[in-house]
């Protein structure tokens, strides 16, 4: 199934959530991230050295973006 948005880019295709998977595009994914307070894997793709991360947590994102500023 392809019900990627043309902006998407999440390559976790392994995910129960992939807009790949179902027909309700990102909404389940964000909901899951909102529930977790996490960020979604596709915002991830945009920092440097996430590949590796150990976690999706606001924090370990913030601290991801502000490495790659300095």
């Amino acid at each position: 199934m392809e019900n990627r948005s043309k902006f998407c880019n999440c390559d976790n295709f392994a995910c129960p959530l992939h807009p790949t998977k179902h027909d309700n595009g990102c909404a389940p994914c964000i909901h899951k991230n909102l529930k977790l307070k996490e960020i979604p894997n596709c915002f991830f793709s945009l920092v440097n050295g996430s590949k590796d991360r150990s976690g999706d947590s606001f924090e370990f994102f913030a601290s991801l973006v502000m490495k790659q500023k300095a």
